[in-house]
């Protein structure tokens, strides 16, 4: 008797394991009879459908079935009695299963056929998907969302393999190169650059294979590339590489910049334009101060004679001949003595030091001082910054301002002239460089004022708008406006008729020109 108890006993052991085995395991387990019945439900079954194991015993399995296989699955059942070909039974596939509260959630299904002594029973394994799948249309999102920011990038993206083959390339990298994309995928790279590099690209990539010396990727440079229809083209490449699961890939960001080294090469014309342009005012400043002023002051000097030896012997017409010669004579020497101050901007510019504006400014009034009494000028003047610049344009600059403000004085009104400084960051200013301080010098007077529509004509040489009523030749606003672009600034004012005019003097407060020969102008 103790034979079959003991094998009863060991019997009843595995049972309990295998017991605890289904009601432990994360998978669901159900087990149905040859009508669909539910005879088992796990833990993890019961949990997966939303029931309690008592509410589905003994249900038929289309239960936990949406629509159409609830309809179908009795029908299916059926046909396997009869035909013994089961469309699921031992091969397993994605199917949908309905909770208790209605939602449809995907699983992973494979059923095994267990036939007993006295009956036939099915198990279903059910693993539940629905984190993988909300993974899986996450994913799909995200790289349909990096897919379409590829397709529509501006810049062109192309892929190669660790061969140079390409294996992607976006729109706008295939209209850059002249091709449509099927042209250009499974071609080797190099069909897309000029000689040298054309040659030599297969041996960079064995070089960089061997080495893992990098001339390129992560770095990036400019380079040149090679259209369909045989052109060359400049473009600035940049080069990541990527690691994949088992295999390299090297993506490519293809940045046109023809319009910028078109634009460069403008601008180096302008330049050497420039240049030459300095070059023909250095001399004509030298034909001014040299080969113009010899004969005039033969004028002058002739004029002089025979206005003290002659003078009496002329007739009243030839006495105002003679005054109006000797005065033209000194209207041109004027206008001759202000173009070389105008070139001399320039042409003899002395390096920049640290200037205290409010001292230049004290060393002008102190210069304008009987202009300044014999006008009744009252001057308000508030702190002036310290800058890098050349003192004697500085001088010039306030000079010429305050000379201006109490020369276009109203007829019946004391000047009154008000000068003060603001600090700012450097914005859209004539040749600036951004991040740089600037300061603004504002001049604004009392006087008679403009119209602002001529605003930009009051800073040419030799425009005047007031014609002969005021003494000089109308270059002083134009030497101020160009002592200022040096400077690193510009000048502009505003106006309204015989309000007064506010004059608005822009200076870097650091030397500019660094900034210039840095970037080869």
């Amino acid at each position: 008797m103790e034979e079959p108890l003991d094998k009863f006993e060991q019997s009843l052991e595995q049972s309990t394991r295998l017991k605890a085995i289904i009601d432990t395991a994360i998978d669901g387990i159900i087990t149905i009879d040859s009508k669909g019945i539910i005879e088992t439900v796990n833990p993890a079954a019961a949990r997966i459908f939303g029931y309690q194991p008592e509410e589905i015993i003994g249900k038929n399995i289309k239960v936990l079935m949406p629509e159409p296989d609830r309809g179908l699955h009795d029908r299916y059942i059926k046909n396997y009695h009869r035909t013994g070909v089961g469309q699921i039974i031992g091969k397993g596939r994605e199917v949908l299963g309905k909770k208790k509260d209605g939602t449809v959630f995907p699983f992973l299904l494979s059923i095994s056929e267990v036939k007993l002594q006295d009956k036939q029973i099915f198990t279903g394994i059910v693993h539940d998907i629905t984190e993988l799948k909300e993974a899986e249309k996450a994913l799909r999102v995200s790289e349909n969302k990096i897919n379409s920011i590829i397709q529509a990038a501006v810049d062109g993206i192309i892929t190669i393999n660790t061969r140079g083959i390409i294996e992607m390339v976006n729109p706008a990298a295939a209209k850059l190169f002249g091709y449509e994309g099927h042209e250009l995928i499974g071609k080797s790279i190099n069909l897309l650059m000029p000689e040298p590099d054309k040659s030599r690209h297969d041996g960079y990539m064995h070089h960089y294979h061997a080495t893992g010396e990098k001339r390129i990727i992560g770095i990036g440079r400019e380079v040149t590339g090679l259209r369909k229809d045989g052109s060359i083209f400049p473009f600035y490449l940049s080069i990541s590489e990527v690691q994949l699961a088992g295999r390299k890939v090297y993506t490519g960001f293809v940045h046109d910049i023809t319009k910028q080294k078109l634009s460069e090469e403008r601008l180096r014309r302008y330049a050497a334009e420039l240049e030459r342009s300095n070059r023909e005012l250095q001399d004509f400043a030298y034909v001014s101060s040299h080969d113009l002023q010899e004969p005039l002051r033969k004028i002058q000097a002739f004029g002089d004679r025979l206005k003290t030896k002659e003078y009496d012997n002329l007739s009243e017409q030839g006495k105002d001949y003679v005054d109006r010669m000797l005065n033209a004579a000194s209207r041109m020497q004027n206008l001759i003595n202000d173009l070389l101050d105008f070139s001399r901007v320039t042409t003899k510019s002395k390096p920049f030091v640290e200037v205290n504006l409010d001292n230049i400014l004290t060393g002008v009034i102190s210069d304008l001082e009987v202009t300044i009494e014999k006008t009744g000028t009252r001057i308000i003047r508030s702190p002036l910054p310290v800058i890098e610049a050349e003192p004697t344009q500085m001088r010039q600059l306030f000079q010429n301002m305050l000379s201006n403000a109490i020369k276009f004085r109203k007829e019946n009104e004391s000047p009154v002239i008000n000068i003060y400084a603001k600090n700012l960051q450097r914005q859209a200013h004539l040749t600036a460089t951004p991040g740089d301080e600037l300061t603004e010098i504002y001049v604004e007077d009392n006087g008679i004022g403009f119209d602002e529509k001529y605003l930009d004509r009051i800073f040419n040489i030799f425009q005047r708008l007031e014609g002969q009523k005021y003494e000089g030749s109308g270059i002083g606003l134009a030497i101020c406006r160009k002592i200022a672009i040096r400077h690193g600034g510009n000048v502009t004012a505003q106006s309204q008729p015989g309000i007064g005019t506010r004059f608005i003097i822009t200076l870097a407060l650091k030397h500019p020109e660094e900034t210039h020969e840095s970037n080869g102008y």
